[in-house]
């Protein structure tokens, strides 16, 4: 217990040190000020190590390298997370969406993936490193779908239109279902271990967490339209999303999605009774609780993905993996999207871009995050050392190199294709 109110303590002094300090300096987004500061705080207390200047094992940094993030995330704040995140997408602009977004996140994120795991496989063969092709698709599952967490927090600042938002976030939440569903697929083929055909692996992982989702959410809300109390309300909103993960994750099925899923239909209920609402709940504890919640967790995520250099293991080739995942994560990022908007047809391309500008806008706003951490963490189990430490210096790199670089540049960029596609209409 004490080391656990030590390292909360570490955490949030990190937290408002860094918004305070931001605050008064670079005025960048705090989200990505609390991954770039936490990481050159980290970077820092390693090369004090390295120089014998500290015990980093005794130190409270080290103590956080060695937090079991795959076990928070995963088994603790993610479905929290996912359902404040979906309850805040506006219902009617995702119907309007829906085509984009869902082919997007289930097309475009398998595509990606195994453009990503074929590009790195013959990439590992020049390098001359013992990875087999499923592994290296493996690793595409793990860096191809757009995290959620990072991608609303960050993006919302960023100046995009709403349908684009719309899109960018209803694709944000669910390719991580679709991700983490591939991901398992994929796992149990390197393993060897599925008795089940892929699209069967999938669709159940998929429809059944759909089902669940929906079926859960119905019947909580159903309990939840029967009292008046908002206290009440938090309290059933925190059972429904906990229930239908915890149901998922026992029968096999997609915990991520049906989270989404969960917030999606409190989100649209919500606002279908919102004048109900407004007399049982005037001082919107409800909506105020879920915020609350929602940038807690988002702080301590994004100092953790600071901290997770302090993971990144030693390597021979570490310069060539690094350039080298950046531009592979590029290359199957553009090319999964850009299957996806040619599928998807111009017309219903959103705020009038063509293919080519919705591609680079999608592919320059897909920010990674603590999902794919996560899952890479969690291959130490079956994994080798050797091709563990591969995966974990690329998907490290990809999750700074997106959250910093991209988001940085995310408004520029988003201007650039603006100017772009005002210069084609004018003609």
């Amino acid at each position: 217990m004490e080391h656990l109110l030590s390292g909360l303590l570490f955490i949030l002094f990190m937290i408002v040190a860094i918004t305070v300090f931001n605050e008064k300096t670079f005025k960048i987004s705090n989200d990505i000020a609390l991954v770039l500061f936490s990481f050159l705080i980290a970077g820092f207390v390693k090369i004090l190590e390295a120089i014998g200047f500290i015990d980093f094992e005794t130190s409270m940094v080290g103590r956080i390298a060695d937090f079991n993030f795959q076990e928070f995330l995963m088994d603790g704040i993610l479905c929290f997370m996912l359902f404040s995140g979906a309850s805040g997408v506006n219902f009617n602009r995702f119907v309007k969406n829906i085509k984009s977004i869902s082919m997007l996140a289930l097309l475009s994120t398998v595509i990606s993936s195994f453009v990503y795991g074929g590009i790195f496989y013959l990439f590992s063969l020049l390098l001359g490193l013992d990875l087999s092709i499923w592994l290296c698709i493996l690793l595409g599952c793990i860096v191809s779908p757009t995290d959620p967490i990072a991608a609303t927090s960050i993006l919302k600042k960023a100046g995009l239109s709403k349908n684009v938002s719309t899109v960018i976030e209803g694709e944000s939440l669910f390719n991580d279902g679709t991700g983490v569903a591939v991901f398992v697929c994929v796992k149990n083929i390197v393993n060897d271990v599925s008795d089940l055909s892929f699209p069967v692996l999938m669709a159940k992982e998929l429809l059944g967490a759909v089902a669940i989702g929906l079926a859960v959410s119905f019947l909580m809300f159903r309990l939840l339209r029967a009292s008046n109390n908002p206290m009440l309300h938090i309290l059933i909103s925190l059972l429904n999303v906990v229930a239908a993960y915890t149901i998922c994750e026992a029968l096999g099925c997609s915990g991520v999605i049906a989270s989404v899923v969960c917030g999606i239909y409190f989100s649209k209920n919500m606002a279908r009774y919102e004048e109900w609402r407004k007399v049982v709940d005037p001082k919107d504890w409800y909506d105020d609780f879920w915020h609350l919640a929602d940038t807690l967790l988002n702080n301590i995520l994004f100092i953790l993905i600071g901290c997770a250099v302090l993971n990144l293991p030693h390597h021979p080739l570490i310069a060539a993996l690094v350039f080298g995942a950046i531009l592979i994560n590029m290359a199957a990022r553009f090319t999964g999207v850009g299957t996806s908007a040619l599928i998807i047809g111009k017309h219903k391309i959103p705020n009038r871009y063509n293919t080519v500008e919705f591609t680079t806008l999608m592919t320059w706003s897909a920010l990674k995050g603590g999902l794919s951490l996560a899952l890479a963490l969690s291959t130490a189990e079956f994994l080798p050392q050797s091709s563990y430490n591969v995966l974990l210096i690329v998907t490290i790199t990809t999750m700074y190199f997106t959250i910093v670089v991209q988001g940085l540049t995310m408004k520029n960029v988003f201007s650039l294709i603006e100017k772009h596609k005002a210069d084609r209409i004018r003609l």
